[in-house]
């Protein structure tokens, strides 16, 4: 089980909210392209869902109320449940999630450029486990 996060990782997190309100869905646009390029992924996801843009902006809402709602994730429950069961519904995989962590940590890295710190990637990291990339 992962271990709670710092108040220096959470307070980096709840600073990068005006940037995921500003590049979110840049952010999780840029993420699918690259997650969608690997064939075993791909086959995992409902393409439809891309070419009208809603898992995009739904993936950029839930970043967006992850780092909003950082300090109490329990307000998350309900919204992460509803993943939760789509998720198993689709058979993902606990192996799956790492190829979505490097996507996603990747796609911010790209979008957000010179501001992705290094702090800025490791505090997003630690919740995935998969910064840096070696």
């Amino acid at each position: 089980m992962a271990s709670p996060l710092d108040d220096k990782t959470r307070s980096i997190i709840k600073a990068c909210v005006p940037a995921l309100e500003a590049h979110g869905l840049a952010i999780t646009t840029e993420m699918y392209r690259r997650l969608l390029a690997n064939p075993d992924i791909r086959d995992l996801f409902n393409i439809s869902h891309q070419k009208d843009g809603e898992q995009p902006k739904a993936l950029a809402l839930a970043v967006l109320a992850y780092a909003r709602n950082i300090d109490n994730l329990g307000a998350m429950a309900g919204a992460v449940e509803r993943i939760a069961e789509k998720h198993v519904g689709l058979n993902i995989l606990p192996e799956h999630y790492p190829y979505v962590a490097d996507a996603l940590l990747g796609a911010i890295a790209h979008v957000l450029g010179d501001a992705a710190t290094p702090e800025i990637m490791d505090a997003w990291a630690r919740p995935t486990g998969s910064w840096p990339k070696s």
